[in-house]
């Protein structure tokens, strides 16, 4: 892993952009083992853009005991989807035996030659490794330093809430949800407010490469350039540290060491674009989600503006119902048995998070979406999986928990009856669960 070439940055560029090509051939493939295969394929792209996978999920669940082996004709490679938690638990809790490193965490299928340098990334890594290179910046997350952040977050909420009050309208991904995750992030890493534009252009094009509209209808060649366009300016930080030392996240990744070694050029660029990618499009993806919910549930809301110590609970049961990543890949290392069904070393495993968090062995009538879940039973707040579980659990939890907290704080009671101006539009992907836009109207106070 240390001292990586040069050529790591295009390689980890395809990792982030390889996608499926719809040939003729492969659309054939699809046919056919949608007629033989008991499983919707739920790595199709295109079972996400009406919002409602959910009962597929369910679907897949009930008749699989929550490990099912489903076909993906898109690819030609099967693999084990994991829905059920318990299982999950197991999953997550033994990293040796499901590698995120051998395959890497996304879905997708590449090269063998490309996977080797994709786990540069922290993501992609396994014990030991992965804690070394967490530890560089674990200290900025604890809970301790973001609650130093909340009087900056509530600053950012009440500008973006003032910016669309008087409208009485807004499309609320770009003008709300994207506010304070993608300045929180920059400002944690230093990045002028100037830049914000770009960081937000970039992680939509980098991120949703199945979506036309996302990816600026350019696909893989738009999201290159993307990622291209965020090492450079990483590779102008780094540049910036040797004559004026950053004391911010930057600046602990620029002086961390891993076995008494300092990042390498590449390994600092990935780490700077996995921070900012993630810390920025997974919590405005679960506010929006959250604001959707309110919306198509009136009465829950009415309990938010009613009792808006209730929001914090709110926030849990936002995650649980739509958890920003909607599955992860693992690889199974070894032959092993998992309730009765044999794995084999090689195998292919999904781990489907928006499943797993909708399993009724755990959570009550796990379909119905209840502000006051959380408050009933504050036992379960560890039971749901939003943030993954083990050795991968989401090294920004405490700050997505503080965004969405802050935000639906300031908005709540600003933003009264709001309505949908336009049917919610959603993004076409498998990874991550977005919403494409969602204009809405509201009385604006």
């Amino acid at each position: 892993m240390r001292g990586a070439s040069s050529h790591s940055i295009s390689s980890v560029i395809f990792f982030l952009t390889a996608e499926y090509t719809a040939t003729p051939e492969n659309l054939a493939i699809k046919e056919h083992t949608m007629a033989t295969c008991p499983f919707q394929n739920l790595l199709d792209p295109d079972l996400y853009m009406d919002g409602n996978h959910h009962r597929v999920f369910a679907d897949v669940r009930e008749k699989s005991n929550g490990l099912a082996f489903i076909e993906d004709p898109l690819t030609g490679v099967p693999y084990w989807a994991v829905t059920r938690r318990e299982i999950a638990d197991y999953v997550c809790k033994n990293p040796l035996l499901f590698s995120s490193a051998a395959k890497t965490i996304l879905p997708k299928e590449m090269p063998e030659e490309e996977i080797a340098l994709s786990r540069l990334m922290l993501v992609n890594m396994d014990p030991p490794e992965h804690v070394k290179y967490r530890r560089i910046v674990r200290n900025a997350f604890t809970p301790k330093a973001v609650e130093g952040y909340e009087e900056r977050f509530r600053e950012v909420a009440k500008e973006t809430i003032e910016r669309v009050v008087t409208k009485q309208h807004c499309e609320f991904v770009t003008e709300v949800a994207a506010e304070l995750p993608l300045i929180a992030i920059m400002s944690l890493c230093g990045i002028p407010m100037s830049d914000k534009k770009k960081f937000f252009d970039w992680t939509n094009t980098m991120i949703f490469t199945e979506d036309e509209d996302m990816s600026g209808g350019e696909g893989v060649a738009a999201s290159q350039a993307a990622a291209i366009e965020v090492y450079a300016y990483a590779e102008e930080l780094a540049k910036r540290h040797e004559s004026e030392p950053l004391t911010d996240i930057v600046g602990a990744l620029l002086d961390g060491k891993v076995n008494d070694e300092k990042l390498t050029p590449e390994e600092f660029q990935l780490f700077f674009l996995m921070l900012i990618a993630a810390g920025n499009e997974s919590t405005r993806s679960v506010i929006a989600h959250g604001m959707r919910l309110l919306i198509e549930h009136p009465k829950q809301l009415q309990k938010l503006v009613d009792a808006p110590e209730l929001i914090p609970f709110a926030v849990e049961e936002m995650l649980r119902f739509n958890p920003a990543f909607v599955q992860m890949r693992r690889t199974v290392m070894e032959d092993t048995e998992i309730d009765g069904r044999q794995l084999k070393s090689g195998d292919k495993m999904v781990v489907n998070w928006q499943a797993i968090n909708h399993d009724p062995e755990i959570f009550e009538n796990p379909e119905e979406f209840d502000v006051e879940r959380f408050r009933k039973r504050p036992e379960l707040t560890s039971q749901h999986r939003a943030f993954g579980n083990g050795e991968h659990f989401c090294i920004g939890a405490h700050m997505s928990r503080l965004e969405m907290k802050v935000m639906f704080e300031e908005l709540i009671p600003r933003l009264r009856n709001p309505t949908f101006a336009e049917p919610v539009s959603f993004v076409r992907d498998f990874f991550v669960n977005g919403i494409k836009t969602m204009p809405i109207n509201f009385e604006g106070r």
